[in-house]
């Protein structure tokens, strides 16, 4: 192998995805809005919920209850009547609507157990099962609060004292935006080096690469370092200007680190995209298998769900998964701070991995150009 010819090969596939500019609005897409989107559309903590409030005690412990829904958890509630509310929900103007029954300060006050009731646009999924919790715990304090004022209320036993560590905020967008980056480096890792070989057979340029003095292993190195070379820069520019600037995530640890773990993860999802380009004729072809093996890799990798909710089988197969270790380094380095001596088994595993992966792919890679040629 000369070096000279995997440089110069690599370079020639920079200047291929230059004049290509479906690649690069995907490339700045992934890694700026897709990221942002991500990280913002679809929050788990309740936001801004639309509520109303069906008042019939008029006591001063109902408005009270009422007066306790406010931002940024909800839009201020809007008072309404008995008539009011079945026509408001079925119109999609109410997420939650709280009943508050006649003489319910009465009650309480006289140690009975008064109902109120709660309706819930279940359609608006997100929202209906996080803000009933919500609802209860701010109606369950709002009243023991105003009760503690006229009567003794016996304390509990035990007193829960919760810290929550690495995300104090229990802020979705914190772990929804790395995440988004960390699926992004394997999803465009992975199309970029397998739409490169298929670009080479469209335009038919493989057939010049066999005439020249280079072996399937230079031409696969070029791949590999070039592609994954444009994937590092921009995983790193987005952690830099969008992860961190644009949507303020305190990332902890050493980014040297985590782009370490990066450049062998791409190490072996290159070859991955170099394999899949081997057996596909066509991008459509290449898409439609694309999808079949990159959203398990995605939805199995600890990215979405932890993996110790998986079934034991899932968990052990996953291991041969590269995306499986890196998920497990971003979270430990930017997360919890982790150094080397933490995640040195995962980048240990992503080299095991990925040297197997590049092996397997060059065997295919040469078969697959001894045949055109």
């Amino acid at each position: 192998m000369r070096i000279k010819h995997v440089v110069h090969l690599g370079v020639k596939e920079l200047y291929s995805l230059l004049r290509d500019p479906v690649m690069l609005v995907l490339v700045v897409y992934v890694f700026t809005f897709s990221v942002y989107t991500q990280a913002t559309a679809m929050p788990e903590t309740l936001n801004k919920a639309p509520i109303a409030v069906v008042d019939e005690d008029r006591s001063p412990l109902s408005k009270r209850i009422a007066d306790a829904f406010q931002p940024p958890y909800f839009i201020p509630p809007k008072v309404i009547d008995q008539a009011e509310m079945d026509a408001r929900m079925d119109a999609g103007l109410d997420t939650f609507a709280v009943n508050i029954p006649p003489e319910f300060q009465r009650d309480v006050l006289a140690g009975r157990q008064p109902s109120i009731q709660l309706n819930v646009d279940a359609t608006r999924m997100s929202q209906a099962f996080t803000g009933s919790g919500y609802i209860q715990t701010i109606l369950n304090e709002e009243v023991r609060a105003f009760v503690q004022r006229h009567r003794e209320v016996s304390v509990l036993p035990v007193d829960l004292a919760l810290r929550v560590r690495f995300n104090p905020e229990l802020n979705k967008s914190w772990f929804a935006a790395v995440m988004q980056v960390i699926n992004n480096v394997t999803m465009l890792s992975i199309v970029l080096t397998g739409a490169a070989l298929i670009r080479e057979r469209e335009h038919g340029t493989v057939e010049h690469l066999l005439v020249m003095p280079v072996t399937p292993l230079e031409i696969m190195l070029s791949k590999v370092w070039s592609m994954g070379l444009v994937v590092l820069a921009a995983s790193a520019l987005s952690l830099l200007f969008v992860v961190k600037g644009w949507l303020g995530v305190p990332l902890q640890g050493s980014p040297s680190l985590f782009l370490t773990g990066t450049a062998l993860h791409l190490f072996a999802t290159t070859a991955m995209g170099i394999f899949l380009g081997t057996i596909t004729r066509s991008m459509p072809q290449f898409g439609l298998l694309l999808m079949l093996v990159l959203l398990p890799l995605q939805m199995l990798s600890g990215a979405s769900t932890p993996r110790e909710s998986m079934p034991d089988f899932v968990q052990y197969l996953m291991l041969v998964a590269p995306n499986t270790h890196f998920v497990m380094l971003a979270q430990a380095i930017f997360f919890r701070g982790a150094g080397l001596a933490i995640v040195w088994p995962q980048l240990v595993s992503l080299a095991l991995i990925g040297t197997a992966l590049f092996s397997f792919a060059l065997a295919r890679f040469r078969k697959t150009i001894g045949t055109m040629g």
